[in-house]
């Protein structure tokens, strides 16, 4: 059985996330002879440029379009849930590790909540429910990834309430897909990888991966609003869980084309590139990262360096040239400190890597200090610990 890893925990609160956004002209009251805002062409035009720019982390000129927007729509919950995303998107290159975007994030997300109620229960039951659902799938995988497991499980709960309402209302689609496509997929996927969570997944209905995955793809051809979204977690799956390495490369070279600035994208791309043996390829998407972190451009952060100093020293390992790797497999140690992420699977691997080359080095002494800070760091049954482990039992052999 799969012993239970965090990354479970986010992907429990994943599969209940559903993103939409409308916004309609602000009278100053609400407004209950409009239509229903998804469909309203206008406001997408006022959203388009800086949804890309958010997307390709211009943060700062995306937020001042989305407060412009908020002036207009200031009754809607539209503005604040954007403003929340493009928090969201400054929070996606740290990965778990907090920062001064949390808490900017969840009074957003919050304030969205507050104008979703009200505008379920005085103007558009449906519409409501649909910002609802996102706000609190979006605060519950922020609880999830901080290890805030009962508030995530609450925000969980609370976007399941409002999940599937008007989920037979065709006039939405695609947009809608994104929230049904997650579920499906995950709702499938946890019990399988997970199987001690199958009496927790009962309590939900069951999920098609198959089914889930093509709404993904319908979300991401069709959808306005939510189609990076959904090719942001269409990535993840064909990479992580479906190792669908060809389609994702297809996909990560596109998103990389589009946003050249996104980071997240960027780094998806070199690992594909290195996983698929195209090093050269990857080198030159990894030395731009780290050109880029060093600039301090926006969005390239330590938790970025850190993966790709890791692929890096990996690929100049495998090409001979020791000391190129070794710096490369430092820096990820350093930046792993920098991003307070020395927990994590690259930190072990790089420590173990720079005692595999201290042995090719003939320099045992330090070797020997590597694998044993290897083993100090990691769990007795983690794969680096046993690796480890048999590196400095053939040097006591020999």
């Amino acid at each position: 059985m799969k012993s239970i890893y965090p990354k479970y925990h986010y992907f429990l609160f994943l599969f209940f996330s559903v993103f939409l956004a409308e916004a309609q002209p602000w009278t100053g009251e609400l407004d209950q002879s409009s239509d229903i805002l998804l469909k309203n062409r206008y406001v997408e035009i006022e959203a388009a440029q800086a949804m890309y720019d958010m997307y390709n982390m211009n943060f700062d000129q995306a937020e001042r379009q989305f407060i412009y927007l908020k002036k207009q729509y200031g009754w809607h919950p539209l503005p604040d849930f954007l403003l929340g995303l493009c928090y969201w998107w400054r929070l996606v290159p740290q990965g778990e590790m907090g920062s001064k975007w949390d808490q900017l994030f969840l009074a957003q997300m919050d304030s969205a909540q507050i104008k979703a109620h009200r505008l379920y229960d005085e103007v558009n039951q449906i519409e409501g429910a649909f910002f609802l659902a996102a706000a609190y799938g979006f605060q519950g995988r922020l609880y999830g990834d901080r290890g805030q497991y009962l508030k995530a499980s609450l925000a969980g709960k609370n976007a399941l309430k409002y999940l599937n309402i008007g989920k037979d209302e065709e006039d939405f689609s695609p947009e809608l897909l994104l929230g049904k496509g997650l579920f499906n997929y995950y709702a499938q996927w946890i019990p399988e990888h997970y199987p001690m969570l199958k009496p927790i997944m009962s309590f939900f209905p069951e999920g098609d991966k198959s089914i889930g995955i093509a709404q993904l793809k319908e979300t991401s051809r069709n959808a306005f609003y939510a189609r990076t979204e959904a090719q942001y977690y269409l990535l993840r799956i064909l990479y992580e869980e479906e190792q669908n390495l060809a389609e994702a490369s297809r996909l990560s070279a596109y998103l990389t084309d589009l946003y050249p600035n996104n980071s997240y994208f960027q780094s998806y791309y070199g690992r594909i590139l290195y996983r698929l043996g195209k090093q050269s390829e990857s080198i030159a998407i990894f030395e731009s990262i780290l050109e880029r972190v060093l600039a301090e451009q926006e969005g390239y952060e330590y938790n970025t360096a850190r993966y790709a100093t890791y692929f890096l020293g990996n690929i100049w390992k495998s090409r001979g040239n020791l000391t190129e790797s070794k710096k490369y497999f430092k820096g990820s140690i350093a930046y792993a400190t920098l991003a307070n992420a020395t927990e994590k699977g690259y930190y072990f691997y790089s420590l173990l890597r720079l005692g595999e080359i201290a042995v090719l080095e003939k320099e045992v002494d330090l070797a020997l200090q590597y694998f044993k800070k290897v083993r100090k760091v990691t769990a007795r049954k983690h794969p680096a610990n046993q690796s480890a482990k048999e590196k400095m039992k053939q040097i006591e052999d020999e």
